[in-house]
């Protein structure tokens, strides 16, 4: 028998953790206690990160804020370089923890942004926005693209987008919401926003019975603008440039500006711009 099997996570270790926590002391001293009293590194590693992750979501509640949730994350702890998405290799191009933010290069081919810009084009209409208040769809003059929705699953273009996306970030597909793809001329942007539902607004219930709050947000480039029309982060200082067949994927925990994901469209400043988003909720989408 393994000490990963006998060594057993005893509310007293919990504690000794958070007062190590509270004195101070940073992760890898903790860790370098544990395992100098005989425990096993695995072990102690997640009982740290456990005990860790309760205490600050304990924490968080207290001073008010709304529960996490677990959220979809690709797997990048060993730094890799590319990630398998089934039936393509997609590049890692860089990758930030505090937010969530990871971009993607090459999650589309050339071939596959056309085929979905041009089975798009023909349904776009004026873009619209969850209406909180409400639970229903409105027109809102921060969000001055056009765009349309296709049904998850809805041909196998779409699908096989779906499928990738799901692996890369390791969360089901039926989670997802449809792919949204969105058209942006000179001009036009989408102002900085959030995307989870505010629990204040008086319609959220209604939009939650669909599958839950939104946990995480893909965004893919299917045509570059000539100039402008980036994704921005303000709370972090981050512009992700629009390149054709990258993406940039972001994660929320909790309905709460301390995700710092406010995030918008930037102007198109020449050109034009095609994204396909696929927003990812707690449950099965319905």
């Amino acid at each position: 028998m393994t000490k990963t099997q006998t060594q057993q996570i005893t509310p007293e270790l919990r504690q000794w953790i958070v007062e190590q926590a509270q004195a101070g002391h940073d992760p890898e001293s903790v860790l370098g206690s544990m395992r100098a009293s005989g425990w096993d590194e695995d072990v102690a590693a997640d009982a740290m990160e456990a005990t860790l992750r309760e205490y600050l979501e304990h924490q968080a509640v207290e001073q008010g804020l709304p529960p996490s949730a677990p959220v979809p994350d690709p797997r990048l702890d060993d730094s890799p370089l590319y990630l398998d998405a089934g039936d393509r290799r997609v590049c890692v191009l860089q990758a930030m923890y505090s937010p969530r933010v990871v971009v993607f290069g090459g999650l589309l081919s050339d071939q596959e942004c056309d085929e979905l810009i041009a089975l798009a084009r023909p349904r776009l209409a004026r873009s619209l926005t969850v209406a909180t208040h409400t639970g229903g769809e409105e027109i809102n003059a921060d969000r001055t693209s056009h765009g349309m929705f296709f049904q998850r699953g809805e041909n196998e273009l779409v699908r096989r987008i779906e499928s990738r996306i799901a692996r890369l970030v390791n969360w089901p597909e039926e989670n997802g919401e449809g792919l949204q793809v969105l058209h942006y001329g000179p001009g036009t942007e989408y102002k900085p926003h959030y995307d989870y539902f505010d629990p204040k607004e008086p319609g959220t219930p209604t939009i939650l019975k669909r599958g839950g709050q939104r946990v995480g947000t893909m965004v893919i480039y299917l045509a570059e603008p000539g100039k402008g029309g980036g994704t921005t982060f303000p709370d972090v200082h981050l512009e992700v440039a629009p390149k054709r067949g990258n993406a940039v994927f972001f994660s929320y925990e909790r309905p709460h500006p301390s995700t710092r994901t406010l995030h918008g469209g930037a102007p198109v400043l020449e050109g034009e711009k095609w994204i396909a988003t696929k927003w990812m909720r707690e449950r099965r989408f319905v």
